[in-house]
């Protein structure tokens, strides 16, 4: 079996890591994507020519040209959660196999939201930026999160983290999520005008849909108490941006702290980033060995499971993948 693995090479390192490349070489023959800017569509295609499946990083997108350019291609393998920028329909008419990996990186993205909150609380971004320009910290005082509350706007896998660990800090969990029925006792289900008014950190973790565009915006920064903080671990599309500056212009909210944006590959817009009142991170909520290695082992076994002529954990469209008969799968 041939295999393009597309990330670049410092993705390579970051995101898939030495111990799940040589594991993947074990099940085929792999090529590696040398060059140092993420394959557009005519370089996918042409670097996959000879190559019957792809495991592709979240930058590189499944266009339909893909599918209809490339025979010999039987399985597309995300190399995350987010399928978003493949086309499934395409992919579907064509007979592709399109697969997905499980959310690893639950832990590190929740610690993150834990940091946020700390360093928010307390200035410490603020300090440390003061004290390497060689100037004196303002010194003011500070939140104690054992007796603040936290309010979180989706209660997926993460969402569950960050309320276990905010109350083991002693903090009060508020949730919003008309799809979830919260069954922790110490997290009150509230709607979600309540949780932005009573909550002193807003953190978003709704998935990015076309219900959630735009959830926050002016109305909904507006609602959010005076003097609170919102945190942003989810995606970009979830945040009117400039509703969010004049939320801050105003001071209406003390502070913001951003891991994702509407940047390229989900990266915070540098005009919120370079703010003094945002805090903002590179997307690097699930950057860990132990998350990276979860997701890119997840595309190992898919792999694997392909070689062995199985239907793949993860796989989206199966019933529809006639390719895979190439490879003796029966799709029952």
């Amino acid at each position: 079996m041939r295999i393009l693995l597309t990330h670049t090479p410092d993705a390579l390192q970051n995101y898939y890591g030495e111990d799940a490349l040589a594991a993947l070489r074990r099940h085929g023959e792999v090529k590696l994507h040398l060059g140092d800017a993420p394959l557009s569509t005519a370089l996918l295609i042409e670097a996959a020519r000879d190559c019957q499946v792809i495991v592709s990083d979240r930058q590189t997108p499944g266009e339909a040209a893909v599918f209809e350019a490339l025979p010999d291609l039987v399985a597309f393998l995300r190399c995350a959660i987010d399928i978003r920028n493949i086309d499934r329909a395409a992919a579907d008419r064509a007979g592709v196999l399109v697969t997905r990996a499980t959310a690893g990186f639950i832990d590190a993205v929740a610690e993150l939201a834990i940091g946020f909150m700390v360093d928010l609380s307390r200035g410490v971004s603020a300090a440390v930026r003061a004290y390497q320009a060689q100037q004196s910290p303002a010194i003011r005082m500070g939140i104690q999160l054992s007796c603040s509350s936290v309010g979180i706007i989706g209660y997926g896998a993460i969402g569950r983290r960050v309320g276990e660990l905010a109350h083991a800090l002693g903090m009060t969990v508020l949730a919003s999520d008309p799809q979830a029925k919260i069954a922790e006792p110490y997290v009150e289900q509230v709607a979600l005008t309540h949780l932005l008014h009573a909550a002193k950190f807003v953190i978003c973790l709704a998935p990015a849909n076309a219900q959630t565009e735009k959830l926050m915006d002016a109305r909904t920064f507006a609602a959010m108490r005076p003097g609170s903080y919102f945190i942003n671990l989810s995606r970009g599309e979830l945040v009117d941006e400039a509703a969010l500056a004049a939320a801050l212009d105003s001071g209406h909210l003390a502070g913001a702290a951003l891991d994702v944006g509407r940047a390229p590959d989900q990266m915070p817009s540098p005009f919120l980033a370079q703010r003094s009142d945002v805090i903002a991170t590179p997307h690097i909520g699930g950057l860990t060995p132990e998350a990276v290695s979860h997701q890119a082992f997840d595309t190992v076994q898919q792999v694997a499971a392909l070689v062995a002529g199985q239907v793949p954990p993860g796989a989206v469209n199966a019933s529809v993948a006639k390719r895979l008969a190439r490879l003796g799968v029966t799709v029952s």
